[in-house]
């Protein structure tokens, strides 16, 4: 039995929409929570008084949430569809946590944005974080959105108010770029188990599939199996009697032993003696695979995290600069050029310099605003010319999704996030 498709999924969508809820409902109903755990979790709530709460809690494990009653952190689950296998990225829906949403969805292929019922047709205005989170998604490049229209308890399952809410939605997504047909619509109820894995025919006049059908309907993205090897290098290990062993998760292509391998960007290159993953050697690595790499012919001085391994006939991609399409989330006061943060891209953090903002672009549509633009701020979205200040391998987003999305940062916050559109490399590999 070949395994089923495997989809990362992320849960967006603005703080108190009930997206942990869905998510714990999601879980429990599709029989990926057992009832003994569910009972654990539900007495915990009713001790504290937040018997409402109980799903919320599958996914809020970190203590401190718990108290809060708001997700922090990117936790992960997994359930499986009739179809699909997912694992769940449940990204915080608070402000202050939009950096882990976008570590979140930088490994989404498919994202769920939770919105209520209850708001009306004026979403931006009343939800500028939903706003955000599906422009985000947008300019991270997540092809596949659905939104579930969620809480229709609260206004009794009705019609009409759920079609003035999907048209509001659909005007804003058109509006940012969407497809149609990158988008579908399920009304749920969370809370009451109502359209999410299960029917129990509350909403007679929908016609549709439930959450768990509609998330059947997600394609897997390309393996890029059949890519060139690009692996990202998350630690470095000297484990004596074996050697040099650097780890991380290879994005495209295959790895096996024997392979002649390629370190960027200091040209160093080594032969891999061994691959292991959770203490197994493998005949041959592919992506999503995390991995050991047992390297002969480097030191452990040679490599560092944020450098990239490919095969020597197709070595990453060193970049001299690179064009980028980027959104500004918050910013204290403006981002004028030369400005100089810090890029958080694949595993390499790395000082980078706007060299140039080539243009202002009107988030919603696309169209240029501003032909170069003095500064930018909070909310605008533009394409700008950066350069490292150090060696590092950027690739462009469309080759290489994984390596052509970042987070950029400064004095603590994520600032800004943004996909690579072109790469102009560097002359000559740095020995």
């Amino acid at each position: 039995m070949a395994e089923k498709p495997h989809i990362n999924l992320i849960f967006i969508g603005h703080v108190d929409n009930g997206k942990s809820t869905t998510v714990g409902r999601l879980l429990y109903d599709t029989g990926a929570l057992a009832e003994q755990d569910y009972r654990k979790i539900k007495a915990e709530a009713e001790a504290q008084g937040k018997g409402t709460f109980a799903f919320a809690y599958v996914m809020d494990n970190l203590k401190e949430e718990r108290e809060r009653g708001v997700t922090i952190d990117v936790a992960y689950k997994k359930f499986t569809g009739q179809k699909n296998q997912f694992t769940i990225i449940d990204a915080p829906g608070h402000k202050d946590f939009i950096k882990n949403m976008i570590k979140g969805t930088s490994q989404a292929d498919a994202a769920v944005l939770v919105v209520s019922a209850k708001t009306g047709p004026d979403i931006a205005g009343t939800q500028p974080q939903t706003r955000e989170h599906a422009f985000l998604t947008q300019v991270m490049g997540v092809k596949q959105l659905i939104v579930a229209i969620n809480q229709m308890d609260t206004i009794n399952y009705d019609e009409k108010k759920y079609n003035g809410m999907k048209d509001a939605m659909k005007k804003m997504l058109t509006g940012m770029g969407f497809k149609d047909e990158q988008v579908q619509y399920v009304p749920i109820s969370a809370w009451e188990g109502e359209n999410v894995a299960k029917s129990s025919g509350k909403m007679a006049w929908y016609k549709g599939s439930t959450l768990v059908q509609v998330l059947d309907t997600l394609k897997q993205p390309e393996s890029g199996v059949d890519k060139p090897l690009r692996f990202p290098i998350e630690d470095v290990y000297n484990i004596t009697g074996v050697g040099v062993v650097p780890t991380g998760k290879i994005v495209t292509g295959t790895m096996k032993p024997g392979d002649k391998v390629i370190l960027m960007p200091s040209g160093k290159q080594a032969e891999v003696k061994s691959v292991e993953a959770h203490h197994e050697k493998l005949e041959k690595a592919v992506p999503g695979d995390n991995v050991g790499v047992n390297l002969r012919g480097v030191e452990k001085k040679d490599i560092a995290k944020g450098d990239v391994i490919g095969h020597v006939n197709n070595p990453p991609t060193v970049s001299k600069e690179f064009t980028a399409q980027i959104v500004v989330l918050n910013h204290p006061t403006a981002i004028p050029v030369h400005y100089t943060p810090v890029f958080h891209i694949h595993t390499a953090q790395v000082s980078c310099r706007f060299e140039e903002i080539q243009k202002k672009i009107d988030p919603k549509t696309g169209s240029v605003i501003e032909e170069n633009p003095k500064f930018l701020k909070t909310g605008d979205a533009a394409v700008v010319k950066i350069v490292p200040l150090k060696p590092l391998v950027v690739e462009e987003f469309k080759k290489f999704p994984q390596l052509g999305r970042f987070a950029i940062r400064d004095m603590g916050n994520t600032v800004a996030a943004g996909i690579v559109l072109s790469v102009t490399p560097r002359e000559a590999p740095a020995k």
